[in-house]
């Protein structure tokens, strides 16, 4: 069963590794990270995450105004992290669209916890978990394995669809052959880079106007694969 996926922003790196590691062993595989509010908005635009663990006390805004903003384009259920206990400052962000409050020190377990009821209350709402990337030309809707290029859906096999829904999870990062094996395929690569590269290939003639000149599913020379979000306005997006 898909858990969602979580945003963690707080700037103490200990501790932002203690939750990512702890929401893993709970089964929660989709995990972005920030360090700073302006980078946890950014996550947020690109990753549309379902759940943000939000610091109060980040090093170049605080987390209200953060949570304000991010308001702005995202109905993520927001998890407040502080080290503050006055009530005033709970209702403060609980107003501010907060939906729910905890105080450090903490137990990881119990944030997971809140995590997973935050889910809940989201699935009992109505609301969808489903992710849908869209890249202009091309969107991907992962909670119902469809792919739609240029307006008109287009059956793409398993394993090429979740290559690149992986891909979508993680615009712009470049993933050697290896690791984009391991990661889809679920096992060590044995040197087997023809897989990848034949699922690469199968995707660019789906997804790219020209495959020969892909602008999207794009190759770093001596590195491997990315998937680049196309500018707005850009010509055929």
């Amino acid at each position: 069963m898909e858990l969602g996926s979580v945003l963690i922003v707080d700037d103490d790196e200990p501790l932002r590794l203690l939750l990512e590691t702890s929401l893993r062993k709970e089964g929660f595989s989709r995990i972005a990270v920030a360090g700073s509010g302006e980078e946890a908005v950014r996550r947020c635009r690109e990753c549309s995450p379902d759940v943000i663990i939000l610091d109060v006390m980040l090093p170049d805004r605080d987390g209200f105004s953060v949570c304000t903003e991010i308001r702005g384009f995202s109905q993520a259920a927001i998890l407040f992290l502080t080290a503050r206990t006055s009530d005033l400052d709970k209702l403060r962000g609980f107003g501010l669209g907060g939906d729910d409050y905890v105080t450090k020190p903490f137990n990881p377990l119990e944030v997971v916890a809140r995590v997973r009821a935050q889910l809940r209350r989201l699935r009992d709402a109505g609301q969808t978990l489903e992710r849908v990337h869209d890249f202009g030309r091309f969107q991907v809707r992962e909670a119902a394995a469809e792919l739609v290029v240029a307006g008109q859906p287009v059956a793409c096999p398993a394993k090429e669809f979740q290559l690149l829904a992986f891909l979508c999870n993680h615009p712009g990062r470049v993933f050697s052959r290896a690791q984009l094996y391991e990661r889809v395929w679920g096992e060590e690569s044995l040197g087997d880079d023809n897989t990848v590269m034949v699922h690469i290939r199968r995707l660019r003639e789906k997804i790219e106007e020209d495959p020969g000149n892909p602008r999207l599913l794009c190759t770093v020379r001596g590195l491997g694969y990315k998937l680049v979000r196309p500018l707005k306005g850009a010509a055929g997006e």
